[in-house]
């Protein structure tokens, strides 16, 4: 089996950084005022800064998610990757502009490349690096010599104001009384936001520069053992089954904001360290994948700075003690991208000059639409 590397590494960013202050300026504001909800979320996940794709303006799209993992692949290939090589073109997203035809298919549409194979990956945070590993295991088995991945999200689409307009109408009284939208609703509007990362892999490392050797790609699903938390396109029960979209009517769709991303605020707080954190770093470590003590470089992907700490506690708990003067993030000025973040972060820190050779990395991915989580293991060589 050969040794796989990430060659080069491109993020894309669609128009100017919006602070707090001006969110709701882009978003556009529900039944015409402010969120209650905006204010309390901010402080706990510490961001700063975000893009969307949306004419501040206008309010209209600047670019369609395809668009946002082409321009990175412009990128990429302007950081020097040799695009024309690549045999394989993987994308992930949450978040298609379209049901069909696949994302990566759009994407590829949307480029300059040659015909090759492409492949699209759904799912939400995980998609992006599962993206990754379908490249890493094409080149690992000498199917392909060299490939493009890309994670990539326009989420900013759905969250703005006036989606949500049809519920609130339908909903008056509700609305009145409560002021605000059902809180699974509004969280994540503060919360998710636009970007795109690619990434350039192949059976050889740079002539000249650093590479990452991929180590390990691990990753494991626990929806067999929980209930979904986060979810778009059908509407969460009581009893904690899902149902979809295509068991309601048309005008259901926008009555109850059927496309909206929701989160099951409780269940996340309540199991997402257990389930995305510590059973997997049980099994890793009880298979002598790596020890803690030889990581030089913790990248995690989390969604608000309010879990970091816990983040960090329950890490500690299962004798995985990385401490947090070894972590790099850019949540608080590149914002929660979802699949694209894990590229988003580990692009900055590729291109910033800080890693040596023989450093390890130590990448954590969870996804809380139905417990999943992965964690990928780098060399810089």
């Amino acid at each position: 089996m050969r040794e796989v590397y990430i060659n080069k590494m491109s993020a894309f960013f669609p128009n100017e950084p919006v602070d707090n202050k001006n969110m709701e300026n882009v978003l556009g504001m529900v039944d015409g005022k402010p969120s209650l909800v905006k204010r309390i979320v901010l402080r706990s996940n510490g961001i700063k800064t975000r893009y969307y794709a949306i004419d501040p303006k206008t309010n209209e799209t600047t670019y369609s998610n395809a668009q946002l993992a082409a321009n990175a692949i412009v990128k990429l290939s302007e950081s020097g990757f040799d695009v024309d090589s690549a045999e394989l073109l993987v994308c992930g997203t949450t978040t298609p502009d379209q049901l069909l035809p696949s994302h990566a298919l759009m994407v590829h549409g949307e480029t300059d490349m040659k015909p090759i194979e492409v492949a699209s990956i759904a799912g939400i945070c995980l998609s992006g690096l599962t993206a990754l590993k379908y490249a890493y295991t094409s080149i690992k088995s000498g199917e392909i010599d060299s490939a493009i991945t890309t994670g990539s999200e326009n989420i900013s689409a759905s969250m703005r104001g006036r989606n949500f307009e049809p519920e609130v109408q339908a909903k008056v009284d509700m609305v009145r009384k409560n002021k605000e939208l059902t809180f699974e609703k509004d969280f994540l509007r503060w919360m998710l936001s636009d970007g795109a990362g690619a990434i350039g892999v192949s059976d050889k490392p740079n002539s000249d520069g650093i590479s990452l050797k991929i180590d390990k790609i691990f990753s494991r699903s626990y929806a067999s053992q929980k209930e979904t938390c986060m979810y778009s396109g059908c509407e969460k029960l009581k009893d904690g089954t899902i149902r979809g979209y295509r068991e309601y009517l048309p005008d259901e769709w926008l009555t109850k904001s059927l496309f909206s991303v929701k989160q099951d605020v409780k269940l996340l707080n309540q199991d997402v360290i257990k389930y995305t954190v510590q059973l997997p770093l049980v099994e890793m470590l009880e298979k002598n994948m790596f020890h803690p003590d030889e990581i030089d470089w913790f990248l995690p992907h989390y969604s608000s700075e309010y879990f970091k700490d816990k983040l960090l506690e329950g890490m500690k708990e299962v004798n995985c003690d990385i401490p947090q003067s070894k972590w790099f993030t850019n949540l608080t000025t590149k914002g929660n991208t979802g699949s694209a973040s894990i590229y988003i972060i580990l692009e900055e820190l590729f291109n910033s000059g800080k890693l040596k050779k023989g450093e390890k990395l130590l990448c954590y991915i969870p996804e809380s639409g139905r417990f999943s989580t992965a964690f990928m293991l780098l060399e810089v060589v």
